[in-house]
């Protein structure tokens, strides 16, 4: 027989936050396999009217990289696969590839991330992979040689299958095929305080279990959670889990100090007519459900308190790219720039509701959706946890307030203009059994 405690219902109407400035955790891939995008003047201002606050490019398309001059979004640029030979076996190379994609347009441009090669350790290509690491050293070299070294970092990007072991996460792990290629890599990346950046594909794992139960479970929607037989932790959402997946295996080699940089995840919403999961549907919950997860900077079960820096996948579709039909369906936004649906990233979007209940000790988060429909997007155990959790958000908020109204307070006024109730905070206290909601 569990205990009946009273539950409390805060909503919390956020204009100022939900409509705030660009968010640095908040990224977009920036993909060109296409013949149909509009210019990057036009992106250019497209990212301003938005709250992304990078962009990662698969490339380094000098006109893409000055129009976001002066915008202050963070760039991350790249290295092709194909480069990476010569970069690894001539450090000339490196510094004329620093010279000519990095020194005409930084500052003004802010490129804070190089990449060498894409998911390079799965692709098997041996030669490749023991190039990797030398390449890495000779670009942070060519970087160190013009001062710039700590200022933009060097990293590389990969997928989920560096890891043997991902389920339950506490028993995250790499596959020992790739960890004497690994160790050189985040030895290197430790030393120089760069991210291991990773791309976790919910999609991906509910194509592989397609239950309803995955299927929420990787939307972020009110499911039952998942609990780590390892640890007891109970995971309310599969992008919690595959990050913490990865921050184990990181643990488990000895680099508990290096961070994590979510370099793509996303859900298509188109998909061929044998696809499992494709829809306008899941991807805006997806979507919007992730920014409002990233946004509560709760962070994951193993790395709380924060928000991982995530690049959603994708800024545009690529009309032409090969494989099945979501691969060209993955783009939050059309080339007429035009949003594909919403999911809350516009400066103008509408405001909505954050909701905090506490009901027999758990800690129930909630994100009111563009359509009404609650999103449960973090619950905490424990009654004493449940009061610290709430008070200590309602100090941050009226803080934070207090500094913004000071700051800023026409921002304030004109937000009490354009919403007929203004940006206010409305406090409820209301009496319910938390198993209504969750």
């Amino acid at each position: 027989m569990t205990a009946l405690f009273l539950s409390f219902s805060l909503s919390l109407f956020l204009s100022a936050f939900i409509l705030a400035d660009s968010q640095s955790f908040i990224g977009i891939n920036y993909g060109q396999v296409a013949d149909n995008l509009p210019p990057p003047e036009a992106t250019a201002s497209l990212l301003k009217s938005t709250s992304i606050g990078k962009v990662r490019l698969y490339g380094a398309d000098p006109s893409i990289i000055k129009a976001l001059a002066n915008t202050g979004i963070g760039i991350v640029i790249g290295t092709a696969n194909g480069d990476i030979p010569a970069l690894a076996s001539d450090p000339n190379s490196a510094i004329q590839w620093v010279n000519s994609n990095v020194l005409p347009y930084y500052p003004a441009s802010n490129i804070i991330l190089i990449t060498v090669g894409n998911e390079v350790i799965t692709s098997m290509d041996q030669g490749l992979i023991s190039q990797l690491l030398p390449a890495m050293k000779n670009i942070q070299n060519a970087l160190n040689s013009v001062s710039l070294g700590g200022k933009v970092k060097v990293s590389s990007v990969h997928s989920m299958a560096v890891l043997s072991q991902s389920d339950p996460p506490s028993s995250g792990s790499f596959s020992p095929g790739f960890q004497d290629a690994l160790k050189g890599l985040l030895e290197f990346q430790r030393d120089n305080d760069s991210p291991f950046a990773i791309n976790p594909y919910p999609f991906f794992a509910y194509q592989s279990d397609s239950r309803p139960e995955t299927l929420a479970f990787c939307l972020f929607q009110p499911n039952a959670g998942r609990v780590d037989s390892g640890n007891g932790i109970k995971y309310m959402n599969m992008f919690d889990a595959q990050v913490d997946a990865v921050r184990s295996a990181l643990n488990a080699m000895g680099f508990k100090d290096i961070e994590i940089l979510i370099a793509e995840t996303g859900w298509p919403y188109s998909g061929d007519s044998n696809e499992v999961g494709p829809s306008v549907d899941n991807a805006r919950a997806y979507n919007g459900n992730l920014i409002a997860h990233l946004r509560s900077m709760t962070g994951t079960p193993l790395m709380p308190g924060k928000s991982v820096d995530t690049y959603i996948f994708a800024l545009y579709d690529e009309n032409l790219k090969p494989g099945p039909g979501s691969e060209r369906a993955f783009g939050l936004f059309k080339p007429d720039l035009t949003m594909t649906y919403d999911v809350g990233l516009s400066k103008s979007s509408q405001v909505r509701p954050l909701i905090i209940s506490v009901s027999e000790g758990v800690v129930s988060l909630f994100m009111l959706n563009l359509y009404e429909e609650e999103t449960c997007i973090l619950q905490l155990s424990g009654m004493l946890v449940s009061i610290v959790f709430l008070i200590t958000f309602a100090l941050i908020f009226l803080s934070v307030l207090i500094i913004r109204l000071h700051q800023q307070p026409q921002r304030f006024h004109c937000l009490s203009r354009q919403y007929r109730a203004g940006a206010f905070l409305r406090l409820g206290f209301l009496m319910h059994n938390c198993r209504q909601i969750c």
